[in-house]
């Protein structure tokens, strides 16, 4: 048996990340799995400079996902004026005011970037931590997640949820059976098979795709390498 967590993402936008390619940030179908750790250590109230509690945690994060309601692709055209005097310092969600720094310090001028989004999007992902008895254990992830430490968002910081993100915490033979379990949204097509991505164990497994999906939270990128299957399940 293993104890695993359902969450719900339901919001009028929804971004899952990707790679960006200069100016253009587009979305994958699926949350990443870096995304799940950043959100859960959001919750807990880390930052960036616990790399080490981020990439301890996102470690032994394992997941599998379904699309309640697929929702619609939207493109964000979006442009800024850096060398306005006012865009040199921001608030954080903690109430600080911060500067941008390094490269960002120095543009000017107009900028360019387009960002894309699934709206109207429903999905629900069930979420076990290995080893289940080490710290967060998921006890402790589903108060946070009931409380987070900070406001949570799902993907980019406009992406604010319709409803709590914790749905139910499950005893499942699998995480493919809490697929299964965890109860369909209401606003999911009625009768309707969903589109589902579970974790594989190889390349040997059929239908096993390759997926770059973990982040160097130490360095900010993205590595490794994983492999997932993507079915339909009747739930």
């Amino acid at each position: 048996m293993i104890d695993a967590l359902i969450l719900r993402f339901d919001a009028p936008l929804i971004s899952f990340g990707g790679v960006v390619i200069d100016y253009r940030g587009v979305t994958r179908l699926y949350p990443a799995r870096s995304m799940l750790a950043g959100l859960l250590g959001n919750a807990l109230g880390y930052d960036h400079r616990d790399a080490a509690a981020l990439q301890a945690l996102q470690s032994r994060i394992a997941y599998a996902v379904r699309c309640d309601r697929p929702g619609a692709s939207l493109r964000d055209y979006q442009t800024v004026d850096l060398s306005q005097p006012f865009l040199a310092r921001g608030w954080t969600t903690r109430g600080v005011v911060q500067g941008r720094a390094g490269a960002e310090a120095t543009r000017t001028g107009t900028h360019i970037r387009l960002r894309d989004y699934l709206a109207d999007a429903v999905y629900t992902v069930a979420l076990e931590l290995e080893p289940p008895d080490a710290d967060p254990d998921a006890a402790r992830l589903e108060a946070a997640l009931r409380a987070p430490a900070r406001p949570l968002f799902i993907g980019r910081k406009s992406c604010l949820p319709a409803e709590p993100i914790f749905l139910a915490r499950l005893q499942v033979e699998s995480l493919r059976e809490a697929l299964i379990a965890a109860p369909r949204s209401p606003r999911a097509r009625p009768g309707e098979k969903m589109r589902a991505w579970l974790p594989a164990a190889g390349p040997h497994v059929r239908g096993a795709l390759p997926l770059t999906d973990d982040r160097d939270w130490t360095n900010q990128i993205h590595v490794g390498r994983r492999f997932i299957r993507e079915e339909t399940i009747d739930v």
